[in-house]
């Protein structure tokens, strides 16, 4: 016959060691967990943009084999009705970034991106590519040219080549937002606003103010407007039905 004392304290084992790992990880006791009823799903790009190669251990990253395959849950499953992407990032790989951009402007369902603390480099596509966007007060956006890494071999070709990836990039900007190509260029090339290098360094109201981002706000008015597109796909699909 099983001691009921035994089991009682395998249990209580079980929800220490639980809470030292909460601790651990997040230095809490208690997380908040989403509603299982929730309609909204967040995620989250935050440090290094990683592509193909691995970035050191030591670097927060976000890699795009990761939020691909979600990108396609949340597309496939009917009880995500909309996305919050919240972005924290330096920027990173061009092409990843690019790829993390067309995914979420394909997607079918409403999404809405915040920029909290810095949407950097190709973390300026990943803002814009979501149906309605918004800026925290405080939070910057660096605009700058293409730069490659590694063995650079000076012949007219890898100009050409890096001209190339900077225009898929500018085209798709472009695309997603209110700001013209010409004014999203001049950001780009402008000489003085960062040291020592080029390009812009752009906070939150003057993001909305060249057209980048939609409006200035943070966690609050981005849920309510999401929850409004949600509402307005609802009632489109509706009257298409009728």
């Amino acid at each position: 016959m099983a001691d009921p004392d035994e089991g009682n304290e395998e249990k209580e084992e079980k929800r220490s060691s639980g809470l030292i790992e909460k601790i651990q990880q997040l230095g809490v006791t208690n997380v908040p967990q989403l509603s299982s009823d929730s309609r909204i799903h967040c995620m989250t790009i935050v440090g290094q943009i990683e592509g193909h190669l691995a970035l050191p251990p030591q670097n927060k990253t976000t890699k795009y084999e990761h939020i691909i395959p979600q990108l396609v849950a949340i597309e496939q499953n009917p009880k995500i009705e909309g996305l919050l992407v919240i972005l924290n990032t330096v920027g990173g790989d061009v092409e990843a970034g690019l790829a993390i951009s067309e995914m979420l402007a394909s997607l079918s369902k409403p999404t809405v991106s915040i920029v909290l603390g810095g949407g950097h480099s190709i973390g300026v596509p990943i803002a814009v590519s979501c149906d309605y966007s918004f800026i925290a007060e405080t939070a910057t956006m660096t605009i700058h040219p293409i730069r490659l890494t590694g063995l650079v071999i000076g012949v007219p070709a890898t100009f050409e080549y890096l001209d190339k990836m900077q225009e898929r990039v500018v085209k798709f900007v472009t695309s997603h937002s209110n700001i013209p190509a010409e004014t999203f260029k001049d950001l780009m090339f402008a000489k003085g606003n960062l040291t020592r290098d080029i390009g812009t360094n752009v906070v939150g109201v003057d993001a909305v103010a060249t057209g980048l981002i939609d409006e200035v706000g943070g966690l609050g008015v981005a849920m309510r407007k999401l929850n409004e597109l949600i509402e307005l796909q609802k009632t489109e699909k509706e009257v298409l039905i009728q």
